[in-house]
């Protein structure tokens, strides 16, 4: 039970991870929250790296995992390492006995791990939020107080992506301390496309994917069309339930006009709303809602997806918030899963029936 100061007291900030994610997003996102919370812990397994990072918000450096659950300042847990941790990071957070914990997508590998989570999550009473930022933006908010019957009567959902690579947003952002080490992809090898279409799908499509699934109520009935790699990395996916049909397009090129939109059409109306690119501190979303002649604009609001999510977490953990649904949590991932899966057996099947186009490949 929350104490009556637990919803006036600044909360500290723990942080596992302080690579680029945390740099550029989540430090600069707490530092116009410092009335509410405060960064008191950052963990990386690169001490110079933790160190650093820590030097810049005056917080506790560690490399342990252990140093940072066992700080007694630490109330909230973000957890910002390589995803194949984050499962068995969340459940160590939450038997630690925290008072919220963010996890950046995907927060399990499958859906075993995703019914572990729950079950610890449940028997802990410590809520746990994905960092899937546009759930969070008061632009997605707005729209979804006032879409009416628009999510029963919508049959064409479309998320659309054209970025820069991450590190110019980065630069604009922040100082980086290190980023992870890259390399030229080989774009014969089947495995590699299918590679980058998984991690296409689980890294930049799963920042749309709940939201398209709040517009696909027979989401477990997904059928993959056609799935296509874009060059350097990107995708373009059709995908239809029974009664939706469903686009997935992305590319990451050197863009300088960055586009990401989220668009869902009935035969009568249609909502469109275009988010902030990645790693941009620059406001809410914008919706618009367009029914006949009529337009109808939200937004846009006084802050972002980022800042939305702690937001969030910092009215869990003071007990002024409800969690959100542990299955909400697991059927956005298992819609992910299904949907990166699919979209590999598309290309395997193509393979089977066209050897000499065995890489599906469009540049």
């Amino acid at each position: 039970m929350s104490s009556p100061t637990d919803a006036t007291r600044i909360l500290g900030v723990g942080i596992l991870g302080a690579g680029p994610v945390t740099q550029a997003i989540h430090l600069p996102s707490l530092a116009r929250l410092d009335h509410i919370l405060s960064v008191r812990h950052i963990m990386d397994v690169d001490p110079k790296v933790a160190e650093s990072v820590a030097a810049r918000v005056g917080a506790t450096h560690s490399t342990s995992i252990d140093a940072l659950l066992g700080d007694p300042d630490v109330d909230i847990v973000a957890i910002c390492s390589p995803h194949q941790f984050h499962a068995e990071q969340v459940i160590a957070a939450c038997h630690a006995g925290k008072k919220a914990v963010l996890c950046e997508k995907p927060f399990a590998m499958n859906a075993e791990e995703a019914a572990r989570i729950s079950a610890v999550s449940a028997a802990t009473g410590v809520p746990i939020i994905v960092g899937a930022m546009h759930t969070f933006d008061p632009g997605w908010l707005a729209a979804r107080n006032n879409w009416g019957e628009l999510p029963e009567k919508a049959h064409t959902i479309r998320s659309s992506i054209v970025l820069p690579p991450n590190s110019r947003f980065e630069d604009f952002a922040t100082e980086i301390i290190t980023r992870p080490a890259g390399g030229a992809p080989d774009y014969s090898d089947p495995e590699v496309i299918k590679g980058a279409l998984r991690g296409g799908v689980m890294g930049l499509a799963i920042h749309d994917l709940p939201l398209i699934r709040r517009f696909t109520r027979d989401f477990k009935d997904i059928e993959v069309l056609e799935a296509r790699h874009v060059r350097p990395f990107g995708y373009v996916i059709s995908l239809r339930t029974p009664t939706r049909t469903i686009e997935l397009r992305a590319a990451m090129n050197n863009t300088w006009k960055p586009e990401w939109s989220f668009e869902a059409l009935s035969d009568d109306e249609s909502l469109r709303i275009d988010f902030t690119p990645s790693y941009v501190q620059a406001g809410s979303a914008v919706a618009t809602f367009s029914r006949g002649s009529q337009k109808t604009i939200l937004g846009p609001f006084e802050h972002n997806g980022y800042e939305g999510e702690w937001r969030e977490l910092a009215a869990l953990a003071a007990g002024t918030k409800q969690p959100p649904s542990a299955q909400t949590l697991i059927d956005d991932l298992t819609f992910a899963l299904d949907i990166a899966e699919a979209t590999v057996a598309t290309l395997d099947r193509r393979t089977a029936v066209q050897p000499a186009v065995s890489e599906g490949v469009h540049a």
